[in-house]
């Protein structure tokens, strides 16, 4: 019987004291080292606590592309932060004519996609919020992919909105069934680039289909030689920083002209629409093709397997694999920006950040889309195309990008330029003529 007592009254010991253990246990691991299901539980139960919240939002919310993302980032908020309810405010296509109405009658809804040209509009007027402190506070700055710093801040250096677009860029594509088909490598060199577009025209293959008719792709032309050896490409210019003149300029004007006169392009190329042009292309009528990324799935579609885009040859092998990592293109500051009159700042700039953030994620996981601002670290639901899979494998190696023509700041210069880089796909213009037109347009524009 004592014995029997010993043992008794040791296993109530050990039993008070598993119990002691097992609660210490649970209250350190609520925080961290409790399954999923406790801490989620326990999260929920403090943010329950929190005080309701609505906020009104004004967003994109028109289609597939921009109603799915978006409510998928309101659900991930709900789950977050569950005491916060989003109003939603459809925005209109207006270019922001709706929006400044919002700002001037002192209406303005606490958190908008806005883009630069808000963004410098509500600096002066002093609705929109500074977002420095926020985006380092809440780790967006960290989160950042370090190619599209750019869209998260402008030119002052400031912070006015939660990027969740990347980059755009435009991409020299091409036929590798033609390339193969008929022995041409695909050019690394100017050199290279000649003898492929006197082997095709040879053929009676067009080497290269571009939308001349409309002038942002004679700039993206343009823009992808000088960047070969002026990473800044076009904005030099439109800044100011740079001339026409100068080597990176006018050698890629002399190369153009050259290649153009070498029968590079499709006669009547600057009478061409992006229909016509691209036909030649997907029909396998033409080697090579100019487009931003967003050609990417038209020209799956057209061709599978055999379109692909190559990295633009430049003036030496050297020269080639340095530019590499150097995109023609670009985005601009933008996003989700808050209110500078919301009640609660610091919450305000929290669920704009949190939802650009998830909205970049949904894009990058169920659009099949890498043009996002953001690191994505959830896998794939929506495979890429390999074209795609390239240029998401690409996006965080680029060291450079430019600008789109309408991504220009100076709009006489922009007009002179989208003018000048047409003539040059004429075969009947000058690189001298082409600096001098230039220059007249950048001094008289200041």
């Amino acid at each position: 019987m004592k014995k029997m007592a010993v043992t008794l009254v040791s296993l109530l010991a050990a039993t008070s004291l598993a119990a002691c253990g097992s609660t210490n246990t649970a209250k350190e691991g609520s925080a961290t080292t409790t399954p999923a299901t406790t801490a989620a539980a326990t999260s929920a139960a403090v943010k329950s606590d929190a005080k309701p919240v609505k906020l009104r939002i004004y967003a994109q919310y028109a289609d597939e592309d921009t109603k799915t993302p978006y409510d998928y980032a309101v659900a991930e908020l709900k789950k977050e932060m569950p005491n916060v309810e989003l109003e939603l405010d459809i925005q209109a296509q207006d270019d922001g004519q709706k929006l400044k109405t919002y700002a001037a009658t002192g209406n303005l809804p606490d958190i908008f996609q806005a883009g630069l040209d808000i963004i410098d509009t509500f600096k002066k007027s002093n609705n929109i919020l500074v977002l420095d402190d926020y985006v380092t506070k809440f780790g967006f700055k960290d989160k950042m992919q370090p190619s599209a710093m750019n869209t998260l801040i402008t030119d002052d250096g400031h912070s006015y909105a939660f990027p969740y677009a990347g980059n755009e860029v435009a991409l020299l594509y091409y036929n590798k069934e033609l390339f193969e088909k008929n022995g041409v490598k695909v050019p690394t060199t100017y050199d290279e680039m000649m003898a492929a577009v006197q082997t095709f025209n040879g053929k009676g293959i067009t080497p290269l289909s571009i939308f001349a008719k409309e002038k942002w792709p004679c700039v993206a032309l343009y823009d992808m030689f000088v960047s070969r050896a002026e990473p800044a490409g076009v904005t030099k210019l439109d800044k100011g920083l740079a001339k026409a003149e100068d080597a990176a300029y006018k050698t890629a004007a002399d190369k153009i002209i050259e290649l153009v006169k070498a029968g590079m392009l499709p006669k009547g190329a600057t009478n061409l629409n992006y229909d016509q042009a691209a036909a030649l292309y997907h029909e396998g009528k033409a080697a090579m093709f100019i487009n931003g990324q967003w050609e990417i799935e038209a020209a799956t579609k057209a061709l599978g397997d055999k379109a692909g885009y190559m990295y633009l040859p430049a003036a030496d092998a050297a020269a080639y694999e340095k530019g590499k990592t150097a995109f023609s293109g670009s985005g601009g500051p933008g996003g989700y920006a808050v209110s500078a009159n919301t009640k609660d700042k610091e919450l305000a700039a929290k669920v704009a950040s949190f939802i650009s953030l998830k909205y970049a994620e949904y894009k990058y996981t169920n659009r099949g889309n890498p043009i996002v601002a953001t690191k994505v670290d959830k896998p794939i639901v929506k495979q890429f195309p390999p074209m795609m899979e390239q240029l998401s494998k690409d996006i965080p190696k680029m060291t450079s990008t430019t600008a789109f023509s309408w991504g220009l700041s100076n709009p006489k210069f922009k007009a002179a330029l989208e003018d000048a880089t047409q003539n040059l796909l004429t075969g009947n213009y000058t690189s001298d003529q082409f600096a001098k037109d230039l220059n007249k347009a950048a001094v008289t524009a200041k």
